[in-house]
């Protein structure tokens, strides 16, 4: 099977169930395609995935966050999280601030800059979804949805 946007072959699986085997390769190059457009569309409003994650995390907390609170609720290591609130902060998206129960902890907040490209995110995902249903059959939306969701 070709897919004319790289020219990438993909070979059947080995156990010989074709149809099953295209299935996941299609399902993976949807995938790909979907994540593209979607790093794209982000991309021209300022934020990558993982800042739009991070924004979208603290803006739910509706309170500042510790850097590893906020590393729990993006299930990833402190040390990834440091560097993300590091490149936030550099744009002016999140500030960090001192927490006032322990002195030694550092809490990030969404700065109003911040707020607002979580929203332009927002209203791009919501674009981007009405978008990709209008591409999948009615009828065959909440078999879709069942199916993707047994995957998860």
């Amino acid at each position: 099977m070709k897919h004319s946007a790289d020219e990438t072959t993909v070979a059947p699986d080995a156990a010989g169930a074709e149809g099953q085997g295209e299935s996941m390769f299609l399902l993976l190059e949807a995938a790909r395609r979907v994540q593209e457009r979607l790093e794209g569309e982000l991309e021209a409003i300022g934020l990558s995935m993982a800042k739009y994650a991070a924004l979208v995390a603290l803006v739910a907390a509706r309170e500042p966050l510790t850097l590893s609170e906020l590393a729990g609720r993006l299930r990833c290591v402190r040390s990834n999280i440091t560097q993300l609130v590091d490149r936030l902060e550099a744009d002016g998206l999140v500030q960090r601030v001192s927490d006032p129960a322990d002195r030694r902890a550092i809490r990030a907040v969404v700065t109003e800059l911040g707020a607002a490209r979580r929203a332009a995110g927002a209203e791009t995902m919501s674009r981007l979804q009405a978008e990709l249903a209008e591409r999948v059959d009615p009828a065959v939306r909440q078999p879709l949805h069942r199916a993707l969701s047994a995957l998860c």
